[in-house]
């Protein structure tokens, strides 16, 4: 029997506006769709942009993916999805595990994409990039991420301000994903190196109740998104929106 083809697709940080042609095209064809949440619950953003595109009666999976730093909880997570996935392409349907931002930059997608490989390396394995959280963030203050020799570095705030207390000597822009409930650290790490004034925080770009910060030190009193991301350059930026909040 012919083997489906598991394709892995950024759907875009959350505005249904911003999935690629690719990505309509491919989800059009599909024939299951998987998505990933928390074990505490059953909800996908990225299921809500794509049920437009899909065929009558496609039927979107969420798989649960722990919030955990347990490593053996979460590799188990992962095989134990890696198989859901895998006995739906072995039974010859082309598959869709979808993501939001870009199915390659702090993904979930990831863990699924090598343990597919490890469990069953005769699959056919096709990735989809999509707009990151931080692009669409960087086009809505108008505000461009990098320029000329300048660097960008790309860190998680799972730990906090500690990866960039390492780098903020060499560090011109610095983009914060996964800031949550460790905004507050890192405001105090982008405070240390003399960047607080020269950063912003997007809080559910493209969503329902997006804010822009430009004083991040609000960080520091107000109640985590999880949606939220910090954008600091060591030059300095100009945000020009419609939707600031100090």
């Amino acid at each position: 029997m012919t083997q489906g083809i598991l394709y892995g697709i950024g759907v875009g940080p959350g505005d249904p506006d911003f999935i690629t042609l690719k990505a309509v095209s491919i989800l059009s064809q599909v024939d299951v769709v998987f998505g990933a949440s928390s074990a505490k619950n059953s909800h996908s953003q990225a299921a809500e942009i794509v049920k437009p595109h899909l065929k009558a009666s496609v039927p979107i999976q969420i798989l649960p993916f722990p919030m955990t730093r347990n490593k053996q909880v979460m590799e188990a997570a992962w095989q134990d999805n890696a198989r859901t996935v895998i006995k739906v392409l072995e039974q010859g349907k082309d598959a869709a595990f979808i993501t939001l931002g870009d199915s390659m930059t702090y993904s979930t997608y990831g863990y699924l994409l090598k343990s597919v490989r490890k469990l069953a390396p005769h699959i056919e394995i096709c990735s989809i990039p999509g707009i990151t959280s931080y692009q669409a963030a960087a086009a809505r203050i108008n505000t461009p991420l990098v320029e000329g020799e300048e660097s960008m570095t790309l860190l998680s705030g799972v730990l906090g301000g500690d990866k960039f207390r390492e780098i903020s000597d060499r560090a011109d822009n610095v983009i914060f994903l996964k800031a949550y409930k460790n905004t507050g650290d890192i405001v105090k790490a982008l405070d240390e190196a003399g960047m607080a004034d020269k950063s912003v925080g997007i809080v559910r770009c493209g969503l329902e109740g997006e804010q822009i910060i430009t004083n991040v030190n609000a960080f520091r009193e107000r109640k985590p998104d999880y949606w939220t991301l910090i954008i600091s350059k060591k030059s300095g930026y100009c945000v020009e929106s419609q939707k600031k909040t100090e």
